[in-house]
C-alpha cells in the first residue's frame, strides 16, 4: 500500500503533498531496537563513558540524599544534601575526603571544638571508618551508576519524549513501577533521566565524557583525623 498523502491547502491554494515521516530520521537509531536491548546498550555506553555530571535525589536506608556529583573511573567530586545540612565529597583513587561545616559536625551533640576544627577542610576519611563505606559509592561511577541504572521487571518502551532539548525514547520496567529511563535519541545513546522503582528519588545525566579537574586537596585544606571520624 503507497504511503498516505496529505494535501495542505492555504489561502494562496495548494502548497504540498507530503507522505508519512520516519520517526527515527535523524537519529542514532536505537528507538527501532526492542526496549531490553534499549536498555543494554545505554548501560554499556554509560559504563564506557570517561565521565559524567549526576544529579537529583535518592533515597536509602531511610534517608533521602540529593546530589550534585561528577564522575569519573578516577573518583569523584560534587556535594550531598541530607537531613538538613550539604557536605562536600571527593575522592582521588583509594583516598576519600569530606569537607563540611562545624554544624555538620556537631550534628547531635557532637563536641563544639572538634566540630570547629574540623569545620572547612577536607577531612581524609579512614577505609576502616563506617562513613568511607557509606559514602564513598557516591563518588564511585561504576559503583553506582551499575545501581541506578537498573529497571524491575518487564522492561517496555514508552513513547518519544524530550529531555534539556533532546529527544529521547523512554523505557520502563514494569509500566513504570519498576523505574523509567529516558535514552537519548542523538549522537551516542546515554540515559539522560532516571525515576527510579518505587518513587525512590529521580536523576539528570548529562556533560557525558566531559572531563574534569580532579586532584587530592592542598596540605594547608587537609586534615587526617586519623581515626573514627566523630559521629555525624
Amino acid at each position: 500500500m503507497g504511503a498516505v498523502c496529505a494535501l495542505v491547502v492555504t489561502g494562496g491554494g495548494l502548497t504540498g503533498c507530503s507522505s508519512g515521516e520516519d520517526p527515527d530520521a535523524g537519529t542514532n537509531g536505537v528507538g527501532k531496537l526492542p526496549a531490553d536491548k534499549i536498555h543494554a546498550k545505554t548501560r554499556t555506553v554509560a559504563g564506557t563513558a570517561r565521565a559524567v555530571h549526576l544529579h537529583g535525589s535518592v533515597e536509602a536506608g531511610g534517608s533521602t540524599y540529593r546530589l550534585d556529583m561528577r564522575l569519573k573511573p578516577e573518583g569523584g567530586t560534587g556535594s550531598v544534601a541530607a537531613e538538613g545540612t550539604t557536605f562536600g565529597l571527593l575522592r582521588v583513587g583509594e583516598q576519600l575526603f569530606l569537607k563540611a561545616d562545624a554544624g555538620f559536625w556537631s550534628h547531635d551533640g557532637g563536641d563544639a571544638k572538634v566540630a570547629e576544627k574540623l569545620a572547612g577542610k577536607y577531612v581524609k576519611v579512614p577505609e576502616s571508618d563506617p562513613v568511607f563505606k557509606k559514602f564513598s559509592g557516591f563518588t564511585d561511577k561504576d559503583v553506582l551508576l551499575g545501581g541506578l541504572l537498573t529497571l524491575h521487571g518487564t522492561v517496555e518502551t514508552d513513547g518519544r519524549h524530550e529531555q534539556a532539548g533532546v529527544r529521547t525514547v523512554r523505557i520502563t520496567g514494569d509500566e513504570g513501577a519498576g523505574g523509567t529511563l529516558d535514552v537519548s535519541l542523538e549522537g551516542t545513546p546515554y540515559p539522560l533521566r532516571l525515576v527510579r522503582a518505587g518513587s525512590a528519588g529521580t536523576i539528570s545525566f548529562s556533560e557525558w565524557n566531559q572531563d574534569f579537574a580532579l586532584q587530592a586537596p592542598g596540605k594547608d585544606d587537609t586534615l587526617d583525623y586519623g581515626g573514627q571520624l566523630p559521629t555525624s
